[in-house]
């Protein structure tokens, strides 16, 4: 995308590190803001050497380079006072600061909510925690694995039998920092209007509650009673039959919606369904007993025979993809998902985000910078090393006054 994006101009200095606040810079920086990375000198993010696997690029790895693409790198030690200065003088000229310590943390280092709107009134400020800055979860340890297991995701996903089922990625950081976008977003417009910076605020679990919003609503209006996880092709716990996940002779097959159980009895040639079809009460509560009927049927044929069976007779349907067969698919390359990226030694695949403006998608080419790459240039840029009073405005307060 070549035209101006709708962010540009605008200054993000992200104190963040591992997923989910530099997620949420991510995402401001593909809208077209100017990110700054701070790091700690020598080791920097410590997701740089978080290695998910054997892969190595450029000393780092691809998923430190997939969420710190298209940023700059100033290192600095938040415990020696000269490093602490210029930063905030970086912060007073800025837009946008994002940070994810755990509660107390960033305030010791002088840039909690409070110091830093001294320093800026218009900065919007966003933080992301675990569980909330009080609470007796507040200073444990804001991991996306251990946010899913007390949230109820982890309980309420898979079949009755099977044991508490994560996610298969780090849901809670991602749900999180994209929730914090969306945050800073609206602060931004009423910034606009008001001229005043605002605290935007989420946490892992308070996304991963939003995220169930709808069975938790069903849940709260229906005596608080836990909702049974289906024993056969479980996919929804408030959903009755047919909808789950289900194997074929040579796959699997993902049934949703059908317009009736009885043009499914029809289509499938199961008249064992037929007792169940004009007793809605009777469906639901024998949920199991249909699903296994159905599970039965479905084993005797390949997915695309009974996705040419089922689909014109609008039964939603869908083939089970893993990632090779997903993008071999025409629709896979029409969105145009891949991108490639770019920097010193390094070059690499990974997907765009999901957004296209005007019809275009928001690519971005560069690739995560070397530790530490821009703070001779941000320095000399921002005139970190001159005095506070002399702070310049930030580009957005330049391009207003």
């Amino acid at each position: 995308m070549t035209a101006p994006r709708p962010l540009e101009g605008l200054l993000v200095v992200d104190f963040s590190q591992f997923l989910s606040g530099p997620l949420a810079s991510l995402k401001l920086a593909d809208l077209g803001a100017r990110v700054i990375k701070v790091e700690r000198p020598g080791t920097g993010d410590l997701c740089r050497t978080l290695y998910l696997s054997d892969t190595e690029i450029g000393g780092t790895n691809s998923l430190f380079h997939a969420i710190n693409r298209n940023k700059e790198s100033f290192t600095a030690d938040l415990r020696d006072p000269a490093d602490r200065a210029m930063l905030r003088r970086l912060v007073a000229q800025a837009d946008v600061m994002i940070q994810n310590f755990r509660p107390g943390v960033i305030e010791r280092q002088g840039f909690g909510w409070e110091a830093v709107r001294a320093l800026n009134p218009r900065l919007v400020y966003g933080s992301i925690s675990g569980y909330g800055e009080e609470g007796p979860w507040a200073e444990l340890p804001g991991q996306d694995l251990l946010a899913q297991a007390r949230s109820g995701l982890m309980w309420l996903t898979g079949s009755a039998g099977d044991p508490p089922m994560p996610m298969g990625l780090a849901v809670a950081d991602m749900l999180a920092g994209n929730a914090l976008v969306q945050g800073i977003l609206a602060a931004l417009i009423a910034r606009g209007r008001t001229g005043r910076g605002a605290r935007v605020q989420t946490s892992l679990l308070e996304a991963l509650i939003e995220f169930q919003f709808e069975v938790l609503t069903t849940h709260l209006n229906d005596g608080q009673r836990p909702p049974r996880r289906s024993a056969v092709a479980g996919a929804h716990a408030y959903l009755g039959a047919p909808y789950g996940v289900y194997r074929t002779a040579d796959g699997w097959l993902a049934l949703a919606m059908t317009p009736s159980l009885a043009r499914l009895a029809d289509l499938m040639a199961l008249p064992a369904l037929l007792p169940f079809c004009d007793d809605p009460r009777r469906a639901m509560a024998e949920r199991d007993a249909i699903k296994a009927i159905i599970a039965d049927g479905l084993a005797q044929r390949t997915t695309a025979e009974w996705l040419a069976r089922l689909q014109p007779a609008d039964i939603w349907c869908a083939e089970v993809l893993d990632w090779p067969a997903l993008m071999q698919t025409e629709a896979f390359r029409r969105l145009g998902f891949v991108q490639q990226i770019a920097g010193e030694g390094v070059a690499l695949r990974t997907v765009r985000g999901a957004l296209r403006l005007d019809g275009a998608p928001l690519t971005c080419g560069r690739a995560a910078p070397d530790l530490g790459a821009d703070r001779g240039r941000i320095v000399a840029e921002f005139g970190l090393a001159e005095d506070p009073a002399e702070s310049r405005p930030s580009p957005s307060q330049a391009a207003a006054g």
